[in-house]
């Protein structure tokens, strides 16, 4: 692929990243009906007054949201152009990432729509994370030129990033967050028993505690950049939501764990579709050890 190509495909990823945070800034400061029910308008307008604070966030939401469908479109009409330039009957692997980027985008326009039809319900509202999440690793692994690694370890590693991302926007959005007082335990206890919403915080906390284990096993196995750095990353996660807890919740908190935790996904991300030798947690590298003895030239296997 050409390097306008993979700028293209960096530019999509970094205006996705920035898609996430704006969306959860419209979550923390309850602006995700700031434009109404009326979508793709703004209370009934292109370009509606920004005379309320709700409607400017939303309406910037709804801005960058058109910048990223504009760029990941552009995308994958450049990949097809570049194939069809080619001459080649077989679509590459950055042609198909870059039509399953596109699709994600479908699928995230739609479940924005339905979101702000339906009022913002919970469900909807996840997903609609989930699917900017996969749409940013998606990006990432155009712009890297690479895939993630087929080893079971990194692929439970991606699993694990994004299920806890998922169940920490589930947290947000039940009005979860405040249900477990005190840190690292939930109320002091080691298994909650204060009701459904303790639970579903406690068990994000247990899936970030288990994050960062894995995290810290990936690290010292592989002694490499991207695994040191999305350690750190995690760690400043933990830090900043036992911050956020201890002090009542507050708001630029709030925003800075859903970045940080965006910033963890990408890294992880990053760093399990790098090419390296580094083995994932748990994992040993296929095959025999190679034996490092020198052996005479004319000796056998």
């Amino acid at each position: 692929m050409t390097r306008r190509f993979t700028t293209l495909a960096w530019a999509a990823a970094v205006c996705t990243y920035l898609l996430i945070v704006l969306g959860a800034v419209v979550r923390i400061t309850g602006s995700g009906l700031g434009c109404g029910e009326h979508w793709p308008l703004c209370n009934g307008h292109l370009f509606p007054p920004l005379n309320d604070i709700g409607t400017v966030i939303e309406w910037s939401h709804r801005l960058v949201a058109a910048l990223v469908t504009t760029l990941v479109t552009a995308l994958a009409a450049y990949a097809w152009l570049l194939h069809r330039g080619a001459g080649s009957r077989e679509q590459s692997a950055p042609d198909r990432t870059s039509y399953a980027a596109l699709g994600l985008l479908l699928v995230q326009i739609l479940l924005g729509a339905i979101t702000v039809k339906l009022a913002l319900p919970a469900w909807t509202v996840v997903l609609h994370l989930g699917t900017a999440m996969l749409l940013l690793a998606t990006l990432l692994i155009i712009a890297i030129g690479s895939s993630p690694g087929s080893r079971p370890g990194l692929a439970a590693l991606l699993l694990l990033a994004f299920v806890t991302v998922l169940v920490g926007a589930l947290t947000a959005n039940l009005g979860a967050a405040s249900a477990c007082g005190g840190f690292p335990l939930c109320n002091g206890q080691l298994w909650t028993t204060a009701g459904p919403l303790a639970v579903i915080q406690w068990t994000h906390r247990l899936l970030a505690y288990s994050l960062t284990i894995v995290a810290v096993i990936w690290a010292v196995r592989s002694r490499s950049t991207g695994p040191i750095i999305a350690l750190v990353l995690v760690a400043l996660q933990i830090i900043v939501a036992a911050t956020m807890v201890l002090y009542g919740l507050p708001q630029v908190l709030q925003a800075a764990h859903v970045a940080i935790g965006a910033a963890v996904w990408a890294t992880v991300v990053l760093a399990a579709s790098a090419p390296q030798n580094d083995e994932a947690p748990g994992t040993m590298p296929p095959g025999p050890r190679p034996d490092t003895r020198e052996r005479p030239v004319s000796s056998s296997w």
